[in-house]
């Protein structure tokens, strides 16, 4: 109970008091109610990543980039929805790398229903710290086709097989999933659905979506790059990482349909430059559209027999226009074309290629171009000149006063009157031929004929 005199008046104890008992009290209190909400701060969202296209460069560099900012932002996971037919070798390594070394739980997510993770994707899933699966998605078909369009031959082959199928029971084996079945899907293009692969221990779990997914693998205690860290995703916010138009841009070029058009485009802007010297415009456009076309085919599996061919292609074309075939060359060239189009990517994976409706018009249209404007620019090379000194040569004028070989005289030529020498007598009125002109005075000769 508080005696009151405490507190009259004066009294040195109930300054003492607020001073040194109440007040760090009050302070105490106060900071142990904020400074848990400032050291927690609001929780940082999952970073959801897409993929729903082959793996090249352009998925590659968007994957690590967003991976490497999420380590810097420290988020508590990221999350990759798969889906894709596979991709490049060095694309997937790259990713691997990034996934196997990540700072922070990296889950990959075949979704949605109807996806899946076939070729180099396999080897995404098995190198992630948690592997899902959404129902009505298969996974595997991993094994490797020789994107430089050559045959290497069986010795070749089998040591790209063996050396794909040790780098894929090394990540099932690091993540503690089935190595064998990893080999079967590249020695033996095994794919399995996703309740199958639950059932093989090739993936950890099946969630039909991404709230699912956070709620089953919140808890779950992971390896990553640096140390063992437990994923706390569960009702945590999530935050979609778009590609943005650089990679959108990237990929879409990659399309072999759109790399295809883009090669016939800049070809013709090319050649419509050098054949018309100055226009700008057209070699601007074809330099930008074959640059652009040289990224995407290194983002494709290219058979370089198809290049050649086209390339081949288009010296017929320039070779009809000054070599008398009777149209022999053109024909090879438009067939030479065509089948260089046709061979222009390798169909053994993810059926890429150039569809027919892209293609016809496409080989009609260059064709025609080649032709048709090569040979107007041979015959405007060809023409005589009207303009200038080399205009006047060969044009015939009228005598206005007599030549002699050692005196010049006037003729009007052109509708001009000019200073004219021969090595002949001629007189006024005579029909005269200019062979010549040295600065500005003309060489002629008597008409005959």
């Amino acid at each position: 109970m508080f005696d009151v005199r405490l507190f009259k008046s004066g009294a040195k104890g109930p300054k003492l008091f607020l001073r040194f008992g109440l007040l760090p009290l009050m302070i105490g209190l106060l900071a142990g109610w904020f400074l848990p909400v400032a050291a927690t701060g609001p929780a940082k969202p999952v970073r959801i990543l897409t993929i729903d296209s082959s793996i090249n460069p352009a998925v590659a560099d968007y994957l690590v980039r967003h991976i490497e900012k999420a380590e810097k932002e420290q988020a508590p996971a990221v999350v990759i929805q798969l889906d894709t037919p596979g991709g490049l070798d060095s694309s997937m390594r790259a990713i691997v790398q990034a996934l196997l070394n990540a700072k922070v739980p990296v889950i990959v997510y075949v979704a949605p229903s109807g996806a899946r993770a076939a070729s180099a994707g396999v080897m995404l899933v098995l190198a992630a710290d948690v592997a899902a699966m959404a129902p009505g998605t298969n996974i595997g078909a991993a094994s490797p086709v020789n994107i430089g369009g050559k045959d290497i031959g069986k010795t070749m082959a089998r040591k790209v097989e063996k050396d794909m199928t040790a780098y894929v029971r090394s990540l099932a084996e690091k993540r503690g999933r089935n190595p064998e079945w990893a080999a079967s899907a590249v020695t033996k293009s095994e794919s399995i659905s996703a309740e199958k692969a639950l059932e093989l221990k090739v993936i950890d779990l099946i969630a039909k979506d991404l709230s699912e997914l956070l709620e089953k693998i919140d808890g779950r205690a992971v390896t990553t790059g640096i140390q063992e860290k437990v994923v706390k995703t569960k009702g945590a916010a999530v935050e979609h990482m778009p590609e943005g138009w650089r990679y959108r841009i990237l990929r879409t070029i990659s399309d072999p349909n759109i790399a295809y058009l883009l090669m016939m485009l800049g070809m013709m802007g090319i050649f419509f430059e050098l054949a018309n010297p100055g226009v700008i415009f057209p070699g601007v456009i074809g330099a930008i559209a074959l640059i652009l076309s040289f990224f995407a085919l290194q983002t494709l599996p290219v058979n370089y027999a198809g290049i050649l061919l086209i390339i081949l292609a288009i010296i017929f074309f320039i070779a009809e226009l000054k070599i008398t075939s009777h149209g022999l060359l053109g024909i090879g060239g438009v067939v030479s074309l065509i089948l260089g189009s046709i061979l222009l990517f390798r169909t053994d994976e993810a059926q890429i290629g150039v569809a027919w409706t892209v293609m016809i018009p496409a080989v009609l249209t260059v064709s025609a171009f080649f032709l048709v404007v090569g040979s107007l620019a041979m015959k405007a090379f060809r023409l005589k000149p009207v303009t200038g000194d080399r205009g006047i040569i060969g044009e015939f004028g009228r005598v206005q006063d007599p030549i002699r070989p050692s005196q010049p005289g006037k003729v009007f030529v052109h509708g001009e009157i000019w200073n004219a020498c021969s090595e002949e007598t001629l007189d006024g009125g005579e029909i005269v031929e200019v062979t010549g002109i040295d600065h500005l005075l003309l060489k002629v000769k008597r008409k005959t004929g």
